[in-house]
This record gives C-alpha cells, sequence and structure tokens, in this order.
C-alpha cells in the first residue's frame, strides 16, 4: 500500500480539490449518499444548537453555505463539514458570561468566534502551523471528549425529564435532577423516552437506517395530532424559513480578548479533528492528503458561517463516518446534502417549530453518551497506563471545570508526558549474541560488547535536561563492572540533535573516561551530529575521537589496541577527508 503526502489539490487554482477529477459513474451514488448524510445529520446539529445555545435554524446554517465553501476551497474529498458538539460546548462555556444564552447578542457573539476562527486557521496555513494540533495527543483528546460528552449529557436530564436548568457545571446539574426527580414532567418524560427507544432500537436493529430522522418526524406528527403546544408542552418555536440573512459580525473592544480565547480553542480541536479524520480517509484511499487546502477550505467554512448568522463548524468524524458508508467519495455528496437542507429551509421549517423541545434534548443526550469513549479508554487502560491518567485529569477537568480548562490540561499534560519519555529515555548496553548480533539489553555492570568493551546506548535526543543521565548512566557502568572496562562505543543512532549543554557533557565525559584509561568511540547515522561533535572539538581534527557507522567497525577498530581479534574489512568513518554521513 502506498501512504500518500500533504500534496496541492488537484483542481482549477487549487479549487474544486474535493470534486475534481469528477468521476461521473460515482455520482448517482454520491447523490444517495449526501440525502443519506442529510437524514441523518439535520436532526444531529438541530441537537447541537442546544449545546451551543443558539437558535434549531443556526444548526441548518451550517450545514449550508459552510459546506458549499469547503467544496469549492477544501483539499478532502471525504470531510464533512458542520456543527460539532465539541466547538458548541466550548462556545456555550466560554461566551455565556458574556451575553446571555440564546439572546441575539450572544448569537452575534458565536457568529464573531467563527470569523476569529476563519482568521487563526488562515495564520496557520500562512506560517503552516498546523503541526500545533499535534500538541493535543489522541489519549487526551479521548479524555476531553469524553469529558465533554459527560458535560453535554449531564446538561440534556433537565430537558429529558421537563424539569427546569438549575446550577451550572455537570456535577450540580446532575444532583439537581437527581434531587427533583419527584417533580419530572411524566409527558416531557414519555416523549423523550420514545424518542430514546427509536433511535437506540434503530440502530441496533437497522445500522443503515436514520432512525433520528424517524423519531424527529414520528415526535413532530405526535405533536401535531395530539397538539401539545395546547396541553403545555414544551416545543421548539419559531423556525425561520428561507435562506440565512447574510451580515458581517461585529466586535467590541471589551470583547475581543474572551472571543480571542474562545476562537483559539475551537481552533485546536478543529486542528486536532479535521486533520487526523481527512488524514486517515486520504490514506483509506490512497489519495493525496491536502492539508493546507482542507485549512482554507475550513477558514471559509466558518467565515460563511460567520456571514450567515451562525456558528464555528468543524470536520465532523462521525457525519463523514455516515457519509463513508453510505458510499459517499466526493463533495458531490456533500453539496447535495447542502442542498437538501436549503429545501428544508424552505419548505419545511414550520413542521420544524412543533418539535417537542423533549425530543430534542433526548438526541443531544445521545450525542453526549456517544461521545464518552469507554472503549477508547479502556484501550487505554491496557495498553497505555500512564496515557490513561491523562485522559481521565482532562475528562474529570472538563466535567468539574469546564471546556476551556479541559483543553489547556489536555494540552499540557500531553506536553509533560512527552517531556517525561525525553527526559527519562530508554538506554541499553549492547551485547553479541549467539547468531552474531547485537541484543539491546536493560543496564548492568558486566554486561559488555567484548571483553573490556562497553557499549552503550541512548535512545532519545540529548539536551540539557537529560545529558546528566547520560552522563551518570555511563560513569556508573564503567566504575561498578566486575572487570576493568577498557574502552566505551557509544551508540547515538538513536540520537539526532545534541544541544550546547549535553555536548559540553560529552566533553567532560570525555574527560572522565580518558583520566581513567578508557577509550572512546562513537557510532553515528546522522551527518548533522557529525558537525556538532567537530565544533566541541570531540572528533576531527588533532585529538579528535573516532567515528564509525556500526558497532562492528567500532569494536573492530578498539579490538586491536585491546590485544583482540577484529574483524576484517571493518572500516573506520572519518569525521574530515573520509566518506560523510547523510
Amino acid at each position: 500500500m502506498s501512504y500518500p503526502r500533504p500534496n496541492p489539490a488537484p483542481g482549477w487554482f487549487g479549487l474544486f480539490g474535493g470534486l475534481l477529477p469528477l468521476d461521473r459513474r460515482r455520482v448517482p451514488a454520491d447523490i444517495v449518499a449526501g440525502i443519506t448524510v442529510a437524514a441523518l445529520g439535520i436532526p444531529e446539529v438541530m441537537g447541537y444548537t442546544k449545546i451551543a445555545g443558539t437558535p434549531v435554524v443556526t444548526g441548518l446554517y451550517t450545514m449550508l453555505l459552510p459546506v458549499a465553501v469547503f467544496a469549492v476551497l477544501g483539499g478532502s474529498r471525504h470531510l464533512v463539514v458542520a456543527a460539532d458538539s465539541a466547538t458548541a460546548a466550548i462556545l456555550a462555556s466560554m461566551l455565556a458570561p458574556l451575553a446571555a444564552i440564546g439572546t441575539p447578542e450572544y448569537l452575534r457573539l458565536t457568529s464573531v468566534a467563527a470569523l476569529t476562527v476563519a482568521g487563526l486557521l488562515l495564520v496557520a496555513r500562512a506560517f503552516r502551523l498546523g503541526f500545533l494540533a499535534d500538541f493535543l495527543s489522541r489519549s487526551a483528546l479521548i479524555g476531553f471528549l469524553t469529558g465533554v460528552g459527560i458535560q453535554v449529557a449531564c446538561g440534556e436530564l433537565p430537558g429529558l425529564l421537563g424539569l427546569p436548568k438549575v446550577g451550572h457545571g455537570s456535577l450540580p446539574q446532575f444532583l439537581s435532577v437527581i434531587e427533583r426527580l419527584g417533580s419530572a414532567n411524566p409527558a416531557t418524560f414519555a416523549i423523550s423516552a420514545a424518542v430514546l427507544v427509536v433511535i437506540v432500537g434503530g440502530r441496533r436493529l437497522a445500522p443503515r437506517t436514520p432512525s433520528a430522522l424517524i423519531a424527529v418526524i414520528g415526535a413532530i406528527a405526535a405533536s401535531i395530532a395530539l397538539d401539545f403546544p395546547g396541553r403545555g408542552i414544551a416545543t421548539v418555536g419559531s423556525v425561520p424559513n428561507g435562506f440565512p440573512s447574510l451580515g458581517w459580525p461585529l466586535s467590541r473592544a471589551g470583547e475581543v480578548f474572551p472571543v480571542l480565547t474562545c476562537a483559539a480553542s475551537c481552533f485546536i480541536v478543529i486542528l486536532a479533528q479535521s486533520a487526523a479524520t481527512a488524514r486517515a480517509y486520504a490514506l483509506r484511499y490512497e489519495e493525496p492528503w491536502a492539508a493546507g487546502r482542507d485549512l482554507i477550505g475550513l477558514a471559509g467554512a466558518n467565515a460563511a458561517a460567520a456571514f450567515t448568522g451562525t456558528f464555528v463548524v468543524n470536520g465532523s468524524p462521525t457525519k463523514t463516518e455516515m457519509l463513508d458508508e453510505a458510499g459517499g467519495r466526493s463533495q458531490v455528496a456533500h453539496l447535495t446534502a447542502a442542498a437538501v437542507v436549503l429545501a428544508v429551509l424552505l419548505f419545511l421549517t414550520r413542521p420544524l417549530e412543533l418539535l417537542p423541545a423533549a425530543a430534542l434534548s433526548a438526541i443531544v443526550f445521545l450525542v453526549g453518551l456517544k461521545l464518552v469513549d469507554l472503549k477508547g479508554m479502556s484501550e487505554l487502560w491496557r495498553l497505555q497506563r500512564a496515557e490513561f491518567w491523562i485522559a481521565t485529569v482532562a475528562a474529570m477537568t472538563v466535567v468539574v471545570f469546564n471546556v476551556m480548562d479541559g483543553i489547556a490540561v489536555a494540552v499540557v499534560l500531553s506536553l509533560i508526558e512527552q517531556v517525561r519519555h525525553t527526559y527519562r529515555p530508554r538506554t541499553r548496553v549492547l551485547v553479541r549474541n549467539g547468531r552474531g548480533g547485537w541484543d539491546s539489553m536493560p543496564l548492568a555492570p558486566g554486561r559488555l560488547a567484548a571483553p573490556g568493551v562497553l557499549a552503550y546506548r541512548f535512545e532519545a535526543n540529548l539536551f540539557y535536561a537529560n545529558s546528566g543521565l547520560f552522563m551518570d548512566e555511563l560513569i556508573e557502568l564503567v566504575s561498578a563492572a566486575p572487570e576493568p572496562v577498557r574502552a566505551v562505543v557509544l551508540d547515538t543512532t538513536g540520537i539526532d540533535d545534541i544541544d550546547y549543554s549535553a555536548a559540553k557533557m560529552l566533553v567532560q565525559v570525555r574527560r572522565s573516561l580518558e583520566r581513567r584509561g578508557v577509550a572512546i568511540a562513537f557510532v553515528v547515522s546522522f551527518h548533522a551530529i557529525v558537525n556538532v561533535l567537530e565544533r566541541f572539538g570531540l572528533v576531527g581534527g588533532e585529538g579528535g575521537l573516532p567515528v564509525y557507522h556500526t558497532v562492528d567497525a567500532a569494536l573492530g577498530a578498539l579490538a586491536a589496541p585491546l590485544g583482540q581479534r577484529g574483524s576484517p574489512g571493518q572500516e573506520e568513518l572519518a569525521p574530515t577527508g573520509g566518506p560523510r554521513i547523510d
């Protein structure tokens, strides 16, 4: 299998990368897939508006112009761009202090945030900052999204039971629901339960059936037949019809920093989710992964969201998987889904107004449960216990505090875990095995590569924080050996960078070993490392230490001074005037 690399997207001047070249034979299948995604996605994006705190119609807007703009500007043929639960939760948690949720002022702020996200994405494209997504590890993302899922599910418990929301945060809301169970509205609970049964049962019995859409249609039909509004059962309410009005969202001076902070949080999540999803599907179908074009497409999609009065959009892993399972293989499917949404906005908003609010709460509740990645958490527990605790702390931070704190903790813990690995890297000694090769063994005095020769391997970049470990281990191995160590082979093939502090440490190690009468040789595989060693006088020139391609070559050269038989044909890599390492 060939693995694609990020390349410019095909198309006219980089446009239509997700559409061209157009496979006419697949167009009917793409159209069917687009209709399927619209049927599955419309109830979901309507539910996300409850998380974001915006009118229901804004969810439909996220699947209209933003989808079309990404189809033109983006590079991925598979990535579905629309509302997303994680970014919706970020908006609600960080913009609520600035304006009351659901008000026109709050909706203006969500649009300003979307426009700011678009700007950040363009900056990321211009300065190649896509690597920032790598600072949110997969384990931290699992924990973060699990925390968001718990927060979302707890937030919808009052809506499932017909109770008003009390308090802020997952735990206070959950406890308040438990305390008020006796006040639950039986009719509202019955509607919620029916919707949950239809959706969960449909997913189990017929996974390809749009069970959420069936539940929505059934709930609307029941609302019309039984006159839910007349019986005091809350419904969605007014849903404007027609194409969204266009406008430029304006920001005010006092909002700049909190909106920018909110947008930056959304930006990190968008980079992490969208890049990972687009790359996964490019690999699956052996297509070029146009990372830069995707950033431009996502920027355009968020700008379109801002201009149409809706909130931040993201590359959705769930909707992308829906599209793939339905047979969609290009942005033709996405444009079809946008056309279906436009038809709903033009002709079907009146029935949506009669949708029971409890049905929407049930849909969002299930979205929250779906985000709780029990499989991923259990896999982390089994395979990488340290990263399990990172995910757990990230999840609990979201649940106990808020989404922004969860993102910050997830990024910081990911960085700490990486630094921990490089600070305490794996170090080994090399011992000859019975087949004439080398075994990499844990450190222990007396494990030698040959009589009197120690081969020490350091498997991480050498820098100021771990240079002390290098020196302490090496000196201890030489000092504690049961027989005198007369030569040391330093295998640096696992090192591709040495900073100033580490290089000065190597100079100190050389002096210490030479005072003990211990010879030293380097095994190096990167030319850049030879240059560093030359600059600090460790190799090259008069008095420089020898450098070799392999441990065998180093041992062969050291064997003669130690009175041992070397291997024929082993060649020293001269630091100057000899063969170079590329």
